[in-house]
């Protein structure tokens, strides 16, 4: 039999539910099972609600589905949140202590969502408590696996004779993964294995832990009977890693030789720097050492400007942000663009606009990262789909930058920065480092920096390089980089500039720019993390014998229009899918090809997509159900 379930923990920010998610996640990849996991968080610190989803198959996933077949609780608004997501034979592990919590005891609950609830309670006749939405999924045939998280570790207390572990509640999140997997029948060696890796720097605490996951494990699979859901250790897949989102750029940028990334920190993007900062040593092979230089500066507009300066040194230089601090860089940006300067700028998006959503998906931020700054200059605006591809695009994104001398937005965006999956281990053996025309010794004097060439690329030299001098300014400019306003000369430097877009759609092989996974009558355009729900919405399809296309925009500035209209010619229906309002992919579309899309599948909520969502709209559309504009709603 297949096993594919979906396994929810959820308690207050900071209640440790990521590292009882991290721990479930490393159990269950431990023992041969592709994961899936996403986080979402509210924008405080501490208190308000936190929940991580991890699905567990044993074929390739790519996304979240809507349904959640064992949902771990240790307070009262994970119940009342996602209560109506466990399915039909699903089961609830709950701690016992909440059932007499009432909805005004929940503070947290914010005035929209408890007055649904409450009209949900009233419709079926049940007490506004958790006593009252747990009857309606027990009558729901959901399983109600209730314990007293206190108890547990009270008669941990007396057995260890520590006292100090009655008030532990940060141990609920372990409690919750151990309870889990003892109801699922997993062995429990495992379990001690992840805890022992993941505390591994802390082995008091590791300890405690364990202990912890012992009794509660064996708690379950002494009391509750086995449930329809259970786990086994299945063949693992060689070479497989558990990684998180942020970490493929990360590594991906210490393997292709980046040396230098200043940053201000913002939400989502801040875990990449930290981590950068965290393993700033890092050996490929002999002939490539890495060592990562990690700035945190005052604001993002002296990130990017220490970016540019840490560039024209010679250095690989990156920055990463999220969307209002890619706004202050835009000024900057368009320096680095009239100076031929290479740099990556890494950008998490989230929901806009101003603070927006702070700690929430979105892909808001692409018509703007390729028209940002004023004035007209070349730059490669470029989105990875998954962790992976971030790993092997990290490296793509540093050589378009270098071999074309232009500013390159590497797009990403919260739901790929708080996903954890399995995937492949990444290989640096695949990424090659191309540095264009950077100069380790001028040959050809006088030098010129910005000397006009057949293919519009000059010479690149360096600060402090012998012979290689050069100017640089804002101002328009010759070829030695002093300040002219001729006519002429400024007709010449921008033909030089700007001639690169040919080259760019030229140069960059035709894979690189649009990945296509089948062409079909109904066919998906896309970018981003939207990539994996439709992957997987398109496998459930397949299997009701329903066939549709879909093509991957990764190059979306320069825009591949020839490339993409010649996959398309035989599409009759074009179905657009986005994580924004207005269907910003739509609109360049219809810029570049002078085609309207026929369909959009679109959200903006905040919460990222699934593929049970995307499969539901797409069928829709199938069936000539659907809206022109089908919204995606679904997530607390």
């Amino acid at each position: 039999m297949t096993t594919d379930l979906t396994w929810l923990i959820g308690g207050p920010q900071g209640s440790g539910v990521e590292s009882g998610a991290n721990i479930f996640s490393k159990v269950c990849a431990g023992v041969g099972y592709q994961i899936f996991g996403k986080r979402e968080f509210y924008s405080n610190i501490k208190g308000e609600h936190s929940y991580f989803a991890v699905r567990i198959s044993d074929k390739k996933i790519h996304s979240n589905v809507n349904d959640i077949n064992m949902m771990v609780a240790f307070d009262a608004e994970m119940i009342f949140r996602h209560m109506d997501e466990v399915v039909e034979g699903g089961a609830i592990i709950y701690d016992s202590d909440l059932e007499k919590t009432t909805t005004d005891e929940v503070h947290t609950l914010d005035l929209f969502f408890k007055s649904r609830l409450e009209k949900y309670l009233k419709s079926k006749n049940k007490e506004f408590s958790i006593k009252g939405i747990l009857e309606t999924a027990k009558e729901r045939g959901v399983i109600l696996l209730p314990v007293s998280f206190r108890e547990i570790l009270s008669k941990l207390a007396e057995d260890t004779n520590n006292p100090r572990l009655k008030g532990m509640i940060r141990m609920f999140n372990v409690i919750g993964v151990s309870l889990s997997l003892g109801v699922l029948g997993l062995e429990p060696k495992p379990l001690l294995d992840s805890i022992e890796s993941i505390f591994s720097k802390k082995p008091k605490v590791a300890d405690i832990n364990k202990q912890a996951a012992t009794y509660a494990y064996n708690f379950a699979a002494a009391k509750f009977d086995k449930i329809n859901i259970s786990l086994n250790s299945v063949t693992k897949e060689p070479d497989t890693i558990l990684v998180q989102g942020h970490q493929g750029t990360a590594i991906g940028k210490m393997v292709s030789g980046c040396r230098f990334q200043p940053y201000y920190p913002i939400t989502p993007a801040s875990d990449e720097s930290v981590y950068l900062e965290s393993n700033e040593l890092l050996t490929i092979k002999e002939d490539r050492p890495g060592s990562t230089v990690v700035v945190q500066t005052e604001d993002e507009i002296s990130a990017i400007g220490m970016m540019i300066g840490g560039a024209l040194t010679g250095t690989r230089s990156s920055t990463c942000t999220s969307g209002p601090g890619f706004s202050l860089m835009a000024e900057s940006m368009g320096w680095a663009g009239i100076n031929e300067v290479p740099c990556v700028i890494t950008n998490y998006q989230r929901s806009g606009p101003s603070t927006g959503l702070p700690t929430r998906h979105g892909q808001d931020d692409l018509l703007f990262a390729i028209n940002a700054g004023h004035g007209e200059f070349p730059r490669i605006v470029y989105a990875s789909g998954d962790i992976e591809e971030s790993f092997y695009d990290t490296g793509k994104c540093f050589n378009f930058s270098d071999v074309f001398q232009v500013p390159v937005i590497h797009l990403l965006d919260k739901f790929i920065s708080s996903s954890v999956i399995t995937c492949k281990r990444f290989d640096p053996e695949k990424v090659n480092i191309d540095r264009g025309k950077l100069l380790e010794k001028i040959e050809k004097k006088p030098y010129k920096r910005f000397e006009l060439t057949p293919d519009g690329i000059s010479p690149r030299s360096k600060l402090g390089l012998e012979d290689g001098i050069f100017w640089n300014t804002g101002d328009e400019r010759d070829e030695d980089g002093h300040i002219s306003e001729d006519p002429q000369m400024r007709i010449k430097m921008m033909d030089k500039r700007l001639s690169r877009f040919d080259l760019i759609l030229k140069q960059i092989p035709k894979e690189d720019q649009v990945v296509s996974f089948g062409m079909a009558e109904h066919c998906i355009i896309s970018w981003g993390s939207a990539k994996g729900p439709i992957l997987d919405a398109i496998d459930m399809l397949k299997k009701e014998n329903i066939n549709i296309g879909f093509i991957q925009l990764k190059l979306l500035h320069p825009f591949p229009t020839k490339y993409v209209k010649e996959l398309l010619k035989d599409a009759k229906t074009i179905i657009d899918v986005e994580a924004n309002y207005t269907g910003q992919l739509g609109a360049l579309f219809k810029q570049n090809l002078g085609r309207d899309v026929d369909y959009f599948i679109l959200k903006f909520t905040g919460r990222s997509m699934n593929s049970t969502e995307v499969y539901d709209s797409l069928k829709k559309i199938i069936e000539n159900k659907a809206e022109k504009r089908e919204i995606l709603t679904h997530g607390a």
